[in-house]
């Protein structure tokens, strides 16, 4: 499907990394932002649900996903569904829905992370509606969101299943939100009905992804049957997979933009297996995420950064004496702030399960951009660089020592994958020398087709030009990402969003820089949970730190002052700019996304409100 030359030859699954040069990643470096002349990616004719007929018909007994059940059995109890039952069902939800709607209308899935839900999702795609991805009602946490999003795409009927009805309807009940023509259950769908298929054309919308809100009010993007199909392929050409044998090993939420496309998508478009969990049974036991890829001879998963990090603390020796890791050809790390520590951290704790450095695999993307911009090379080491903190604040990537005093240690995310990446300066539009920090632009076919009833912002975001000599780059449409980022050495870095930027006496500063230093400096502090921004005053912008302290740390022996002092101390020191306030809060009492991100912009609106959990000791919040 054009993403690199045939796969012949290729059955082992354990492969030894290729002198062969199929994949971008096995080339050497291109020009910043290039895109693959000889990889080209299409937007047509081959939408996924076209492949899920094609597989149903070629391998229609081959397992196609699996569903690992740990509610009744702490092992859990693994539930299949092959290529022709899943076809079966999905087309009998489709000839459900259009029973009762038409083409072109909103299905919001509101059901549990179970097999069930792919089968809603792919239901809705061969029924022609627009899928509104989202959750059973009794999700801890999100019943705001839920509200939020539900009246944003107003569907007209609803998928979920026969254990989560009580709670769809509950949820109906208690709130405004108007009911919808018809609430169907996917598990009780009568399977002998048929639905012949309608042609799918790659700019039909597929669904809605609504955003995390990391920064705003979560907008649906639209993701079209060409781009999920495209950023499949795409994130597939990156992982260098075997058709029909590389494996998908997921607990990401199926609601949220890397779970739906690396969990339901990237499996559908080569029919290769794929397993999935709850994110709830990888919270109570991070363990089964391994366990899982233990089983498998060539497999492939991805998760946030916080994943790695809590896997390295929670993982007993005793527990990864069992494990092997060497089949595992990627662990891609992405969706938030990717930390050199934790990559290290990672790596140490599972070098003797097998697990190799290359393996791990930096990533950029975004829901805008379906998910998958760009990433390192499942070959290669991950690529780290020191950079002067004062002249990233001014927007020059200079390279220093690792011991610097004033070092920024970022994380290489490589290159783009048939797509255009340029950094570019947001108020001239232009692209800006390699070397410079700039806005994060793209251009491809897997960028989607804007916000959902937000016809103004699509146009800002969606529909940009560039300015300035051009090149080999095409002058519109380019997606503005919001992010901060620099081309060095042939390799992106992600320094920040331009939204979360921290501007005091008229100097940047990069709000993860003085989390990092916040948290490193004194154990009180709860490692990566802290939200650092600034608050307006009269005058000036005043720099506000929010931590959750360390529960590992008795509270009686918490002294808020001192941590306060140590902290203040700290981003001093290493930023040399002055902490107007450190509150310390419970631990928990941090705002995060709906991908577990937190959220600046909802911590500064909590702390302003005065809604932040705040420690129940005296003097909890210290003012300059």
């Amino acid at each position: 499907m054009g993403l690199g030359r045939p796969l012949a030859g290729r059955a082992a699954p354990r492969l030894p990394p290729r002198p062969l040069t199929p994949f971008p990643h096995d080339r050497p470096p291109r020009e910043p932002g290039a895109i693959d002349d000889d990889v080209p990616v299409r937007t047509g004719p081959h939408p996924l649900i076209d492949r899920l007929g094609r597989w149903a018909e070629q391998y229609p007994d081959d397992r196609a996903y699996t569903y690992m059940d740990y509610a009744t059995d702490i092992d859990g109890v693994g539930v299949d569904i092959t290529w022709g039952e899943l076809d079966r069902r999905s087309r009998a939800v489709a000839a459900s829905l259009r029973a009762v709607t038409d083409a072109g209308q909103r299905v919001a899935i509101l059901a549990p992370q179970t097999l069930d839900y792919i089968i809603g999702f792919l239901g809705a795609m061969y029924a022609r509606v627009i899928a509104v991805p989202l959750f059973s009602p009794d999700l801890p946490g999100h019943a705001d969101r839920l509200l939020a999003v539900y009246g944003d795409s107003e569907p007209e009927c609803v998928l979920t299943t026969t254990e989560a009805l009580p709670h769809v309807e509950t949820f109906f009940d208690a709130n405004t939100v108007p009911r919808p023509k018809q609430i169907l259950t996917i598990d009780t769908v009568d399977t002998s009905l048929t639905w012949e298929y309608e042609p799918v054309g790659p700019d039909d919308l597929a669904y809605l992804q609504y955003t995390s809100g990391s920064t705003r009010t979560p907008a649906g993007v639209m993701v079209t049957h060409g781009n999920i199909a495209v950023n499949a392929e795409q994130c597939w050409g990156t992982f260098d997979g075997i058709p029909r044998v590389s494996s998908g090993v997921n607990w990401l939420p199926l609601f949220h933009d890397m779970g739906l496309v690396t969990a339901v998508a990237l499996p559908l478009a080569y029919a290769s297996p794929a397993v999935l969990m709850d994110p709830v049974a990888f919270i109570m036991r991070p363990m089964r995420w391994l366990e899982l890829l233990s089983k498998q001879s060539h497999a492939f998963t991805c998760a946030p950064n916080f994943a790695y990090e809590y896997l390295a603390a929670k993982v007993t020796p005793e527990e990864k004496a069992t494990l092997d890791l060497s089949g595992v050809q990627v662990f891609m790390n992405g969706a938030e702030t990717i930390r050199e520590g934790t990559i290290s951290r990672f790596l140490d704790a599972f070098r003797e399960c097998g697990l190799r450095p290359e393996v791990q695999v930096p990533a950029y993307g975004l829901a805008e951009a379906t998910v998958y911009v760009s990433s390192s090379s499942r070959y290669l080491t991950p690529t780290m660089t020191s950079f002067d903190r004062d002249a990233l604040n001014r927007g020059v990537a200079e390279p220093c020592a690792a011991d610097a005093e004033r070092a920024s240690l970022l994380v290489g995310c490589g290159t783009p994958y048939g797509q255009h990446l340029a950094i570019v300066d947001p108020a001239t539009r232009v692209r800006v020398p390699d070397g410079r920090v700039g806005e994060i632009w793209v251009h491809g076919p897997n960028v989607t087709a804007g916000y959902w009833k937000r016809p103004e912002d699509t146009a800002e975001t969606f529909a940009c030009s560039l300015a300035g000599t051009l090149g080999d780059l095409p002058e519109r449409p380019w997606l503005r990402t919001g992010d901060l980022g620099v081309w060095y050495d042939g390799e992106l870095y992600v320094t920040g969003r331009i939204k979360d930027l921290i501007i005091v006496d008229g100097r940047n500063h990069y709000p993860q820089d003085i989390e990092h230093t916040a948290y490193s400096a004194h154990e009180g502090v709860r490692r990566e949970y802290v939200a650092a921004f600034s608050v307006a005053d009269e005058e000036t912008e005043r720099l506000i730190v929010v931590a959750e302290r360390n529960r590992r740390i008795p509270i009686r022996r918490l002294d808020p002052e001192a941590v306060a002092d140590t902290v203040r101390a700290a981003v001093k020191h290493h930023h040399d700019v002055a902490l107007h306030e450190f509150v310390l809060i419970e631990p928990g009492g941090l705002p995060r996304t709906s991908s577990g991100k937190i959220s600046r912009a909802a911590c500064r609106a909590a702390h302003l409100n005065g809604t932040l959990p705040l420690t129940p000791l005296d003097q909890t919040a210290a003012s300059a």
